[in-house]
């Protein structure tokens, strides 16, 4: 970690709380000339740069940029690191899909060789997009996660992830058992929980490969380590909720099958969530639980359109996720250019500004790391970006007729995408330079 101090000069841009609950107005904080202080790994200072440079040592290095945008590090709450190789395979629903590519895809995860290999194009791809945390879903197979962990750690990333448990309805090469699953994540969480940045999620894959006897498990390692995180999918796909209701005739819906097995929770995160009702978004809210929005794979899987309103109108936690393989990019800017439509479809409006919160600060509540990354306040830890105003000929020619910085949030997040992020730190640390 880096122990110098250094300060970085350019226009920036943070949120501060979510537009939905104060206002836009209210939500964010822009210095057209501002000035961000890196301490130690550490935000030290923010604000004006007219306010902050008289008070810096006449030592401390400024690198400033022109015609540029700093930014809190992206933070990705729901991808498939396993599912690198396929992203962008041709469409089928969820299930075929998921037979067709995605477990033949994984079943390659067991080789350290391959996912050592697969993990550092991965986090590369992250980083090269902006992204400085991600929840990460890995294959059944622990190497995969002792893989990606290894990668993060190289870099002093903040990354959750967990190994799938998934021990029916599923290749057999591709399944674990119930206790396996159990003492595979036992023996991943000992070795990489709160190790640096690194954070573990228990990540039954969803309702449907896993045995009853297996979601027990999953709920009691959650008991057993209150502070883990707890992953999986819901709702995604109307042909997925009928085989639920199939599997688990005894219980109410979707969610009350995770209900009934302890899954919920202030660290748990339901991918997808397209088609929840009131009374199940009101019990996510009351758990403390959050979904992740994933926008590209609900439209290139046909599973339908997230309902965000609502959402809001039940103060859940809402973050958002590229679905990579399912999603189609590994960039959040292009996610959001998604989510925008998807709002559209349904009559309703995404701010710049509330898109700006989903992929930083608001991930970050979904996380429950508010305190440590999704913002530019002073002690949160050093993950910011630094965007290109002239990335492309026509980013930079249609950002000089924006009039405000609105305007501009907006064309980053239509037109821009990995091009667009000049250079991405993690704890203070350059990770990637375009």
């Amino acid at each position: 970690m880096p122990l110098t101090r250094k300060a970085y000069r350019a226009a920036i841009l943070h949120s501060i709380a979510d537009p939905a609950e104060v206002g836009i107005e209210a939500s964010y904080e822009y210095f057209e000339d501002g000035l961000l202080v890196v301490d130690g790994g550490k935000i030290s200072a923010l604000g004006h740069a007219s306010d902050l440079l008289p008070t810096l040592a006449a030592d401390i290095e400024i690198e400033h940029y022109q015609d540029a945008l700093i930014t809190p590090g992206l933070i990705d709450t729901h991808i498939h690191f396993p599912q690198t190789g396929m992203v962008g395979a041709y469409g089928e629903q969820l299930l075929d899909w998921l037979n067709t590519y995605t477990f033949p895809c994984e079943s390659q995860f067991g080789d350290k060789a391959h996912a050592d290999e697969v993990a550092d194009i991965f986090v590369k791809e992250l980083l090269r997009n902006g992204t400085t945390t991600a929840l990460v879903f890995g294959s059944v197979h622990p190497q995969s996660v002792n893989s990606l962990f290894e990668a993060a750690e190289k870099l002093d990333l903040r990354m959750i992830a967990g190994k799938v448990m998934m021990d029916r309805n599923a290749p057999d090469y591709l399944t674990d058992t119930a206790e396996s699953s159990y003492v595979d994540s036992k023996a991943l969480i000992e070795r990489w929980h709160g190790k640096g940045r690194l954070h573990y999620a228990v990540t039954p894959r969803f309702a449907p490969t896993s045995t009853p006897e297996q979601l027990t498990l999953a709920g009691q390692l959650l008991t057993e380590y209150p502070d883990l995180y707890m992953q999986t999918h819901i709702s995604e796909n109307l042909k997925e909720i009928e085989w639920v209701k199939e599997l688990f005739p005894e219980r109410k819906g979707y969610l009350d099958v995770y209900d009934h097995y302890k899954l919920l929770g202030e660290r748990s995160v339901f991918a997808h969530g397209v088609h929840l009702c009131d009374d199940e978004c009101a019990r996510l809210a009351e758990t403390g639980s959050a979904i992740s929005f994933c926008p590209t794979s609900n439209f290139f899987l046909g599973s339908g359109l997230f309902n965000l309103p609502m959402a809001e109108k039940h103060k859940l936690n809402v973050g958002l996720g590229t679905d990579v393989g399912g999603g189609t990019s590994f960039s959040l800017l292009q996610t959001l250019n998604e989510a925008y439509k998807v709002m559209q479809l349904q009559g309703a409006r995404l701010s710049p500004f509330k898109s700006l919160y989903l992929a930083t600060l608001g991930g970050a509540r979904a996380l429950r790391l508010e305190d440590k990354i999704g913002n530019l306040q002073p002690g949160s830890d050093a993950d910011f970006l630094v965007l290109d105003y002239n990335a492309t000929p026509l980013l930079s020619y249609r950002l000089k007729q924006a009039n405000n910085i609105a305007e501009t949030l907006f064309v980053l997040m239509t037109l821009g995408d990995d091009r667009t992020v000049q250079q991405t730190y993690a704890a203070g640390a350059l990770v990637h330079q375009r």
